[in-house]
């Protein structure tokens, strides 16, 4: 419920605010006056798009504020997950500001939020219903959105289970049009990771070879140099070569031997304690002896083995140059392509079993729609009934309402279509279903679309009846009506504010209106004001607006000029008291 809206510095209201109660609210005024910006201040606290051209003239910023008696579990949700805090009343307060440079800034409990968040929470609260919204209602989209809130209960179910398998079967329609787009650059990539593995396996490359075949030719490569190098070492730590008979005498081994021997002869025991350093340098002496001489042994006797190693290591550096930078990544290389391949498999086979996985999720789509489309024709027939009755209320006669649900044949030769009883139809998010809302103008006439027969004043009521049909009989949000009543008049006009107030015993409901059949069924009657201030020229004069609350005298007063212009008179007000009275009268025996 909306208790309290505070208005500044938009469109020609300088600075107004108004409290709000239950049952019907009627907001009246001439015209300029800024009624329309009570509204379009309810539309910005629904998180609408931000004028900066509703900024009033010479002002920085216009600023709307609205207080809040919450309820509703996402009402709920929204303010604690924001972190809004509630006053203490129980009530919370929503704040959307525009800046004359267009930016625009939203607040809810004394936290800033995101625009999208202060709509969230108020769009549960405010349901706001303007001649936009009744020519939007001539368009089937439209009236296929009204036609599944009716049904609500009834559709989530179907309405769900079918966008599930459409969303299937769009993703894997997807991904066969994609390969079959792709198969021939999919064949070619076959054959290129067939080749590449063809080469290296023939090759047959072994982890770090080639860092070990390098170390090798390096050593290869003076090969007399290194053998000779070795040898000398040999020779001069065991005092003989590999093919030596005899030692020299002269090696590290035969030095240190004779000076063990020389110490073991001495009784002294300084140097009898040097023998354990002695041994342990002849053991590693001996190692190196032994080390040495498995080097030299191990050397090739010619420089075949080195040719040998140069070709292996060409063929290495063949497959290093086109796949990786060195043998460890050409092994890895190999490996993601076996992968790759096992994943591409045979293409042909590969599209026919995904071609048969995409029938299969169309024909699930295709039962989803059946279902859903049931859902639909059942509802309608109970539409159009309720609807009729609030029509008969609404004083146009015997009209009736009638809704069909029709295939949306649209579908071309795209993905989107599926088959249904022979037909080609269209599959959009909402189902295979066109809703059409036709009108009979009285008994025996044949229906026709709204769009084509319904006037502005008829238009008006089917939506009123419309949306009091969704509304149900539950009370929990406020409803807003921007001259509902526009191009209506006479006895309909009566029965239009007798609805309203029917209606405002379960929920708020908040008019403007120019009809002061409408006004005065009214629970609480707001007069928008409007004042002229004259500057030094006719130009620089301002226009400001301002909001009464108006007691019965008050509203006698109002309604005379409402009904034609005659204010004060006493004729004018003997009207207008006669159309008061008859309304409290009627609004009684409800």
């Amino acid at each position: 419920m909306l208790e309290e809206i505070s208005i500044s510095g938009l469109g020609v209201i300088d600075k107004a605010g108004a409290e709000f109660h239950e049952g019907l609210t009627v907001l009246t005024g001439e015209t300029g006056a800024g009624k329309t910006m009570v509204v379009t201040s309810l539309h910005l606290l629904s998180g609408a798009r931000a004028d900066a051209g509703r900024v009033r003239s010479g002002q920085s910023r216009a600023v709307v504020e609205g207080r809040f008696r919450a309820t509703g579990a996402e009402a709920a949700e929204v303010l604690d997950s924001s972190g809004a805090e509630l006053d203490e009343d129980g009530t919370v307060i929503a704040v959307r500001t525009v800046n004359a440079d267009g930016r625009s800034r939203a607040h809810l409990g004394g936290r800033s939020v995101p625009v999208g968040l202060l709509g969230q929470f108020t769009s549960g609260q405010l349901a706001i219903h303007g001649q936009n919204d009744q020519l939007r209602l001539l368009r089937s989209e439209h009236q296929r959105d009204a036609l599944d809130r009716f049904s609500a209960e009834a559709i989530t179910k179907p309405l769900k289970a079918y966008r599930e398998a459409r969303e299937r079967w769009i993703t894997l329609a997807d991904q066969l049009r994609d390969r079959q787009a792709n198969s021939r650059e999919i064949a070619q990539e076959a054959d290129r990771l067939k080749f590449g593995l063809d080469e290296i396996d023939k090759v047959a490359p072994q982890p770090q070879e080639d860092e070990e075949i390098a170390a090798t030719v390096r050593r290869l490569s003076d090969l007399e140099t290194i053998r000779t190098a070795a040898v000398s070492a040999l020779d001069a730590v065991t005092g003989a070569g590999p093919d030596a008979d005899v030692a020299s005498g002269t090696s590290v081994l035969d030095g240190l031997g004779a000076a063990r021997t020389m110490l073991e002869t001495q009784a002294d025991d300084t140097l009898r304690a040097l023998l354990p350093r002695i041994e342990e340098a002849l053991t590693v002496v001996g190692d190196i002896g032994e080390e040495l001489s498995s080097f030299v042994s191990g050397l090739p006797v010619d420089a075949a083995e080195l040719e040998q190693l140069l070709q292996r290591q060409a063929e290495l550096k063949s497959l290093v140059r086109k796949y990786a930078p060195d043998i460890d990544g050409v092994i890895g290389w190999a490996d993601s392509a076996r992968s790759r391949l096992a994943e591409i498999g045979d293409s042909s086979e590969s599209l026919d079993e995904l071609a048969v996985r995409v029938g299969a999720a169309r024909d699930d789509v295709a039962v989803a729609a059946v279902k859903l489309t049931k859902v639909r024709v059942k509802a309608a027939k109970s539409l159009a009934s309720t609807v009729s009755s609030e029509l008969t209320g609404l004083a146009m006669g015997d009209a009736q309402l009638e809704v069909t649900v029709v295939p949306d044949e649209s579908a071309d030769s795209d993905r989107r279509g599926i088959e249904i009883d022979g037909r080609q139809l269209h599959a959009g998010s909402h189902g295979v279903d066109k809703v059409e809302f036709g009108l009979t103008a009285h008994a025996g006439a044949q229906a026709r679309p709204i769009a084509k027969s319904a006037s502005g004043g008829e238009l008006s009521r089917v939506m009123l009846a419309l949306e009091v049909v969704l509304a149900g009989p539950g009370g929990g949000s406020t409803m807003v009506f921007d001259e509902v009543d526009a191009g209506v008049g006479g006895r309909a006009a009566v029965e239009i504010g007798r609805r309203l107030a029917k209606l405002a015993r379960a929920h708020q409901v908040i008019v403007v209106t120019h009809l002061p059949q409408v006004a005065a069924f009214a629970d609480n009657h707001l007069l928008i004001g409007k004042q002229t201030s004259s500057g030094k020229s006719s130009k620089s004069s301002r226009v400001t607006s301002s909001v009464e609350v108006l007691d019965r005298d008050e509203r006698v007063a109002e309604l005379a000029r409402m009904l034609a212009g005659l204010g004060d008179s006493d004729t004018g007000r003997a009207h207008a008291e006669e159309l008061l009275s008859t309304a409290e009268s009627e609004k009684s025996a409800f």
